[in-house]
Order: C-alpha cells, then structure tokens, then sequence
C-alpha cells in the first residue's frame, strides 16, 4: 500500500489516459452527480474542491441507493465503483437508466461494468491491481475532473493534473519524514480532522483512511461550521485535533484556524496544524491528500496493524446479504 500511495503521480498520468481512451463525447449537461461509495466516492468530492469558483453547473456526490428526486435527463451521471459490485451504486445507475440520464461508468468490472457494455453506456476501465479502492484516490479524481469538462460545467485541468504529478513526486521523501512525525503525534488519540474549502473534502480522506488503515476510530468537520458547535465540546487529552489549512484560503478562515488551534490546545487536546504546498489548488489538494494517506499508513505501523484487511466491512456486507435479497 505504501508504493501505490508513492506512485500517485504516476496514477494521474495514467488516469489521463484512461479518460482519454475512453473516447468519451461532450454533452453540455445540467451538472454532474458522482455516484459512489468509500474510497470510490471520495473523488467527486475532491474534484468539486478543485473546481470550486470554476464550475458553471453544479457537481455532488451521492452516497446511496437513490438519486435527488430533482434529477432531470439532463444531468450527467458518473458511477464510481472500483469494484463494480457496490449495490448502492448499481441501484443509482438503475435509476439514471430510467430517467434517461447520460451514464459514464469508472471502475475495473464486475456487474456495473457487465450492465454498462451491455446498455451502451461508456466505460472509463480501471486498473485491477491495486490492493483496494481507497488506494485509487488518483483515478477517482481525475475521473471526476474530466466527466465534468465533458459534462460542459468544467474547465479541463488536465495541465494542472501533470504538473501536480511532477510536484508531489518531487515531495515524496518530504511527505514521508512529515508524516511520520505527524502519526506520532497522534497515536492513541482519536483525530478529529478539520478542513475549510478546498481542505474540507480532505479532511473526510484523512478521516476515512485512519478508520481503514490503522483501524482507529476518526472523525471530520469543517470550518467555519465548527466554530459554531464542535469547538464546544473538547475537553480533555482523548481527541487530537488535525487542522489542514490552505495556503490560498479565505483570511477569516486562517484566523479561525488559529483561534480554534488556540482553544482546543487550551482544552489539553494535541492539536496538529498542516498548511498545503503547492502552486495550483490541484497541487495544494493532493499535496495534502497524499501527506493523509502516508499518516494513516505510518500510524498502522506504529500500532502494527496490518492496513490492507478490511474485515468489520466484509463482516458487515456478508451478513447484510444479497441486495436482490
């Protein structure tokens, strides 16, 4: 898992590619709604971080069996399952099926890629090696990035995406020595992982690949919506507080970054500031999202966890049965 994570440079390159070989056509669209679960979801939301002040239609995520009940034929529709076999996912393309919305499929198999080729539908094919779906961050993303520059609500980035590839490969050794001091920090606490703007969808990766990785218990939120509840409630050294701050953000929201640095430390919480490098906020983003990856990574060495197995997941999914059931 440490080398796919080393070799995110290399999977925006051949995510490119991919959405290129997919011969995908424009069709100036409503918006775009990625459909997807876990690590497979995660790329919409970051793509909307990047886009943000860019985009002339809307872009979401949904996370579930079901569509917006606004949903008209005119939105594009991109379902996000490395897999291929996540139900809520299926049942999402289903539903765009019957509504008669364009569909883009994103994955490397399985029954969403069997009913697409089957349908009609374009497939941007996944490569079927990596470990697990939270380690195709890269591919997610750009997938995303680049439907949305199809679906007509986006600039394409793609110059952005290569130059951001050279940049963290430039940082890797960088990131690693950063993470390492930072998974030290944190062990046996519960992180609680705020972002604010393009950090905000950051802050849910970080979350979910502590719960993944070494298996801890970790939480999100963002600012400024914090300021108006959570920071009410730490108390004590049980929690950590990891703030992810961005170098191009808003001037109220670096002092409200530095304000609740100030309460929560005050509280006798560990706090842990990260500020993003990088030119783009393409750069900035993955920047800090690949600094998350390599943090969970090197704190389920520490705990000596092995990151790969997800069995509670599995556990949960056998039991849960047959979604036909």
């Amino acid at each position: 898992m440490l080398d796919d994570i080393l070799a995110i440079p290399d999977h925006l390159r051949d995510a490119l590619w991919r959405v290129e070989s997919a011969r995908l056509e424009p069709n100036d669209s409503a918006g775009l709604i990625v459909c997807g679960m876990g690590g497979s979801a995660i790329g919409g939301d970051l793509a909307g971080a990047v886009l943000a002040g860019r985009v002339t239609g809307p872009l979401l995520t949904v996370r579930g069996y079901e569509l917006p009940s606004w949903t008209t034929p005119d939105w594009t529709l991109l379902f996000s399952s490395y897999s291929g076999d996540t139900e809520e996912t299926l049942a999402c393309f289903e539903a765009a099926a019957a509504l008669g919305a364009r569909r883009i499929v994103a994955s490397t198999g399985g029954t969403l890629v069997d009913e697409a080729r089957e349908a009609g539908v374009p497939v941007i094919g996944l490569p079927g090696l990596l470990p697990a779906p939270r380690t195709a961050v890269a591919y997610m993303l750009v997938c995303a990035a680049e439907v949305a520059a199809l679906a007509g609500i986006a600039p394409r980035i793609d110059a952005e995406i290569e130059a951001a590839a050279g940049f963290l490969s430039e940082r890797a050794g960088d990131l690693q020595a950063r993470a390492t001091e930072i998974a030290a920090r944190l062990d046996g606490t519960v992180p609680v992982v705020t972002g604010a703007g393009l950090t905000a969808p950051v802050a849910r990766r970080w979350k979910t690949q502590f719960n993944e990785n070494p298996k801890v218990q970790a939480f999100f939120s963002e600012l400024p919506e914090a300021n108006h509840n959570e920071i009410c409630g730490w108390a004590g050294e049980a929690f950590s507080a990891v703030l992810l701050e961005d170098s191009g953000q808003h001037r109220r929201e670096r002092r409200r970054f530095e304000l609740t640095a100030e309460a929560i430390a005050a509280a006798g919480a560990t706090v842990v500031r990260v500020e993003t490098e990088g030119e783009s906020r393409v750069a900035r983003l993955l920047w800090a999202t690949m600094l998350g990856d390599l943090v969970s990574l090197a704190l389920a060495e520490s705990r000596g966890v092995d990151p790969l197995p997800v069995e509670a997941i599995e556990g949960l999914k056998a039991a849960l049965g047959p979604a036909s059931g």
